[in-house]
């Protein structure tokens, strides 16, 4: 069930600025992504009740693994559906869900806000993936599209940079060496603080045609580097610092060992006695319900 399915969407420069840009330096910090921060999605998903047979659509599903947890609780009968715009993850992650022996999952690489979906899952599951939509409220209403009437939305999207110290430090480290990233700068969308604002986010749902919206939050530990050094690697390689770093060419490449010793005394008092950067986050479970008549 894991094979590659033909493409019913063409990328546009945004999905391909991910694919050509984004996607190995995402992929070198695989670690962080999917290890380091997976207690947003742990929490959320030991906490979700599946009915056996349950059909399911992992958005942004990344390298695939709450997809393949997803696969575990909807059992033999049930059918998991994993789309994400970068195949470079997605191969990874039809590895990983053969390797455990998973025939009830498929990953497909497509863009969320143009896919034809036909109103057939119960439920719309996505970790970290709403928040860099080109636009929101469009992919909102082709998700709601794909849920049955009564089908349930839940995603997880950080709270404020004051709550998300580990994104939003780093970023007034750089600032201080380097400008903000001008008009017309490439980046992963929206961004990570994108979906913050409560207000907002509910206004968003609520003009794609969703109802019974909350939001709980989940506050805990995130681990962004096994060193001070990771840690540094990956703050100017994604991210709010890794944005400004890279727009900033070759005035970044010279002012890095500045940079770095700035991050160094910034990051080095969050470090355990494992060496790993582990710093407090926080984010909202969101939740809202397709109506059953609606």
């Amino acid at each position: 069930m894991n094979e590659v399915a033909t493409k019913l969407t063409e990328p546009t420069e945004y999905v391909q600025f991910w694919n050509d840009t984004l996607a190995d330096k995402f992929d070198r910090f695989r670690h962080i992504l999917m290890e380091g921060l997976s207690y947003h999605s742990r929490v959320p998903l030991e906490r979700l009740t599946v009915t056996p047979g349950s059909r399911i659509l992992d958005v942004g599903c990344g390298w695939g693994d709450t997809g393949i947890q997803l696969a575990r609780k909807v059992g033999p009968d049930g059918y998991v559906l994993g789309i994400d715009c970068v195949e470079q993850f997605l191969e990874r992650a039809r590895e990983d869900a053969h390797k455990a022996g998973l025939d009830n999952i498929r990953f497909i690489t497509e863009d969320v806000e143009r896919y034809p979906f036909d109103g057939r899952f119960d439920l719309c599951f996505s970790r970290f993936g709403m928040m860099f939509f080109e636009n929101p409220v469009r992919a909102m209403k082709n998700i709601r599209r794909a849920l049955r009437p009564g089908g349930e939305l839940m995603f997880i999207v950080w709270r404020s940079s004051d709550y998300n110290p580990w994104l939003g430090m780093a970023k007034e480290v750089v600032l201080r060496f380097l400008p903000e990233p001008g008009e017309g700068a490439r980046s992963c969308g929206p961004g990570p603080f994108s979906m913050a604002n409560t207000e907002v986010v509910s206004q968003q749902l609520e003009i794609a045609g969703f109802r019974d919206i909350n939001f709980e939050q989940v506050d805990g530990p995130v681990t962004v580097g096994d060193s001070v050094l990771d840690a540094i690697n990956f703050q100017l390689a994604i991210g709010p610092a890794g944005e400004v770093f890279r727009e900033a060419g070759e005035l970044a490449e010279q002012q890095r060992p500045e940079i770095e010793e700035a991050l160094r005394q910034a990051l080095t008092p969050y470090q355990d006695n494992a060496g790993q950067i582990v710093m407090p986050s926080s984010s909202w479970c969101i939740t809202a319900r397709n109506p059953e008549n609606g």
